[in-house]
């Protein structure tokens, strides 16, 4: 019989190199012999998440649980997973791997950032901020303290705390297009745009960043790049994107200032409110 430590780190092998498939079915070979090894379960949810299947995912994820895991980062990753499901046991297993591993900081993020999300600002920010000490390398921990300062109506201190998540991982689309987000909320227009502009190249499925570059840098008065990215926009976009691509094209025709005023008052606010309600 092989060790389990031996299967899930041939598992997490798998992983590493994207090969979601083989790693789904070395765990699920295991299954029989390990069914009552909640790791088995949690990263098989993982792989199988990864995968596309949503729903057997949160089973795998719900058995973990249930087998009473006592490893923090199973803790963490099965109730991360939960979260997203709005489902109730996702609070007590991050609570529970914040609680047993303080010194953990991805543990006391993924809690920091349940609590954010959930309402509970103060004390997200006592986690998040003790998971930044523990790890000030990690792009995902500063921009999810952004997110919670940003909740916490801490605009100033959300951009800075986002803009080191951007200087820690340069090529996250997402980060970089939240970081241009929270620049126009704190009038910081022309580096706002830079940093969408940026967002859009690297995200170029991303239509609705593509629209929002394209208004920022109208706004600004860079008419070339305003162009340059209303055309990425029309390149990518659906059915379900034409409206969003007629609002902007009808602003572009108007004018900085027009671009400006739907940016600042539509757009921006309701973009930025959505990508913070994302969960890691």
């Amino acid at each position: 019989m092989e060790a389990l430590d031996e299967v899930l780190q041939r598992a997490f092998r798998h992983a590493d190199d994207g090969e979601w498939d083989a790693a789904a079915e070395l765990l699920r070979e295991q299954l029989e012999e390990y069914e009552d090894a909640p790791e088995i379960h949690c990263w098989l949810g993982v792989a199988e998440r990864e995968l596309g299947m949503q729903g057997i995912a949160y089973e795998r994820f719900k058995r973990a649980l249930a087998l009473d895991p006592q490893d923090p980062h199973v803790l963490a990753t099965a109730g991360n997973a939960l979260s997203h499901f709005a489902d109730p046991d996702a609070e007590s297993a991050l609570r529970a791997a914040a609680l047993t591993a303080p010194d953990y900081a991805m543990g006391r993020m993924l809690y920091g950032a349940y609590l954010s999300r959930e309402g509970f600002v103060e004390d997200a920010l006592d986690e998040l901020t003790a998971a930044r000490e523990l790890d000030r390398d990690d792009p995902q921990i500063a921009y999810e303290l952004g997110v919670a300062l940003q909740l916490d109506e801490k605009p100033e201190a959300a951009a800075a705390a986002v803009g080191e998540a951007v200087a820690l991982d340069r090529r996250d689309p997402w980060i970089r297009a939240v970081f241009g987000l929270l620049l126009l909320e704190v009038d910081r227009w022309e580096e706002a745009a830079g940093e969408l502009s940026e967002a859009a190249r690297l995200a170029p499925h991303d239509v609705e960043v593509q629209a929002v570059a394209s208004l920022a840098a109208s706004a600004v008065g860079d008419e070339g790049l305003a162009f340059e990215m209303m055309e990425r926009a029309r390149m990518r976009g659906r059915e379900g994107d034409q409206a969003l691509l007629q609002a902007v094209e009808d602003r572009l025709a108007q004018g900085s200032e027009a671009a400006d005023r739907l940016l600042r008052e539509n757009l921006a606010p309701d973009m930025l409110r959505r990508r913070l309600a994302e969960r890691p």
